[in-house]
């Protein structure tokens, strides 16, 4: 087990914010490292949770990060522009708040949080 603090990410596959979500977690939590755990359109999946296949797989990957390397924070995020979940501004929030009510009721013991990539690639917007 190493002594550097991880954080996870349930993360678009888009490549475009990949490093904006893990400069933000790094700074805003002082973690070293950012696990990725990526699909298109994650918020929208653990929403709506039709897809068993890609949720459980999504499940099996954080549970790794959380026992392997004692991830504490779970960030779910969504994006401006996204080709796998074409929701709008208003409706990706929502979208967030039951992905992190998903994570939740999976891991009781750890934080989970979310959030929105605007269309400069800041993080815009804060779900809880």
């Amino acid at each position: 087990m190493t002594d550097k603090r991880f954080a996870t990410a349930i993360n678009c596959m888009d490549g475009r914010v990949q490093i904006p979500v893990i400069e933000w977690l790094k700074r805003q939590y002082g973690v070293d490292y950012v696990d990725m755990i990526t699909e298109p359109g994650p918020e929208r999946l653990l929403a709506e949770r039709k897809d068993r296949r890609s949720i459980e797989s999504i499940g099996k990957r954080l549970e790794l990060s959380v026992t392997r390397h004692n991830s504490k924070l779970v960030a779910i995020v969504g994006h401006h522009d996204c080709a796998g979940n074409p929701a709008d501004k208003e409706t990706q929030p929502k979208q967030i708040l039951a992905a992190i009510r998903t994570v939740q009721s999976w891991f009781s013991d750890i934080e989970v949080i979310g959030f929105r990539i605007g269309e400069n690639w800041e993080v815009q917007k804060a779900v809880t």
